[in-house]
């Protein structure tokens, strides 16, 4: 079947099929590549396949690869340029040889279509079609495709919220059928296709994961929160469609959008409701951290991302008012490298809560905004290491290093958040030596020896 759209393929790719056909083997560009070419998309990678072996492709090329030869998959290295080129796919449920037996193998209709200059378009399940129907259909039987890959029930809702398509529904009701199988899965592979879906334009998709099922299988404690209500002011969605609607508010950088998704997710587990039938949900940011930390290390994140979406959980329902000593304070706390995400993530929240509220917490936020701009300008301290005031100089005064050095610290940073004018070397060693202000520090100390006992 050939369509009136030809394909720009890219120099180096099309030098590999001419040297395939050269020695008289079958070459297409297949998958993604070319869906993303129908839609008049810029395809980040052209994939290769082929009815040449990995040994005979790689005997033909200077410079290749071993990325994946159980799967019959070798990268050839053209130019700088990376194209993974794989045998023709076959296998007991594939009733075809070559192109079109590899393609019956393949996940979606959409992506089983195949070109080549010579040849047009290889489509023999009608991809194109559901292309410009806006359509995920699983190829020839759903419930296969998916016992053959569970993974790809996940990649069927994100493909939906990556391209704004809608699944068919038989593609859709095999979901629901088969979702256990998405236990087979590695975490790894799960966490990819999640944030995919979270970082995507269309991230109330998102709601998909529940309506198969999925979502209890790998997510149960976000599952949890669409039964959870708020009857409260502030809020007119229960705490699952609140908190999709604050990740679409976002902009689409993962560790934001891992926040909004779960910086109420402790809701669940702290919900109660006072006599006049209001709901409040004392504590749980807290318990947000704690059960987010135990999400994104089964998900395998790496520590330096639980962190960050951590603190943001951590701090999200903080009140700052729009004042310098407040916005020092707050800035001393989440640190200068995640305030401007922590005010973002202010905004997102009450953008997904009552509307009614809206327009004066946004203002407020902006004034907050404004301040720590200023506050940036003047370089004013905010960290110990900013103090005009080092640890060496306590040692030059008779402090001894320690644990008590660190107290000491943070207590002059505590006064020079409060006013920073006193942030002189000058008057940091006056402050110690007063009398009263001195008392504070010995009876902090004390009471932090009595914590390590």
């Amino acid at each position: 079947m050939s369509f009136d759209t030809n394909i720009d393929i890219p120099r180096e790719a099309a030098q590999i099929i001419d040297t395939l056909h050269n020695r008289n083997y079958r070459a297409y560009i297949v998958g993604g590549c070319v869906r993303d070419s129908l839609l008049g998309k810029t395809p980040k990678d052209w994939d290769i396949t082929t009815d040449a072996s990995p040994e005979e492709i790689k005997k033909l090329f200077d410079k290749t690869v071993d990325t994946g030869l159980k799967h019959g998959t070798v990268t050839v290295v053209v130019n700088k340029s990376n194209y993974e080129i794989t045998t023709f796919r076959s296998g007991l449920s594939c009733s075809k040889p070559g192109i079109e037996g590899d393609l019956e193998l393949r996940d979606f209709t959409m992506n089983a279509i195949a070109y080549n200059n010579e040849e047009g378009f290889i489509d023999p399940f009608c991809g194109k079609r559901d292309i410009d129907n806006l359509l995920i259909r699983a190829v020839i039987s759903p419930c296969q495709r998916y016992m053959e890959d569970p993974l790809r029930m996940l990649r069927a809702i994100r493909f939906c919220a990556a391209l704004n398509f809608e699944i068919e529904e038989n593609t859709l009701s095999a979901i629901r059928e088969n979702c256990g199988l998405i236990l087979k899965i590695s975490p790894e592979r799960i966490r990819e296709e999640l944030t995919n879906i979270l970082v995507s334009d269309n991230p109330m998709k998102f709601v998909l994961l529940r309506e198969t099922g999925l979502m209890r299988h790998i997510l149960p404690e976000f599952d949890r929160c669409f039964d959870t209500t708020q009857n409260h002011p502030y809020h007119v969605h229960n705490v699952a469609i609140h908190s999709l609607h604050c990740v679409s508010s976002i902009e689409n950088k993962s560790l934001l959008r891992w926040t909004m998704l779960l910086h109420d997710i402790g809701k669940a587990v702290t919900k109660t409701t006072d006599n006049n039938g209001i709901d409040h949900f004392y504590g749980h940011p807290h318990k947000s951290v704690y059960i987010a930390e135990n999400i994104l290390r089964r998900l395998k994140f790496d520590n330096k991302f639980i962190n960050k979406v951590c603190l943001l959980i951590d701090h999200h329902d903080r009140k700052i008012e729009p004042g310098y000593k407040s916005v020092r304070r707050a800035l001393s706390i989440v640190g200068k490298d995640l305030f401007l995400d922590l005010l973002k993530v202010h905004k997102a929240d009450i953008t997904g809560q009552n509307p009614e509220f809206l327009t004066e917490r946004m203002h407020k936020i902006n004034m907050v905004k404004e301040m720590y701009y200023e506050i940036k300008k003047k370089n004013q301290c905010i960290e110990t290491k900013d103090l005009a005031i080092s640890g060496n100089d306590l040692i030059e005064l008779g402090i001894e290093p320690g644990k008590e050095m660190g107290i000491i610290l943070k207590k002059l940073l505590d006064k020079v958040i409060d006013n920073p004018d006193l942030n002189t070397k000058e008057n940091l060693i006056g402050l110690l030596a007063d009398k009263n202000f001195f008392n504070k520090i010995v009876e902090s100390i004390f009471h932090a020896k009595g914590d390590l006992k």
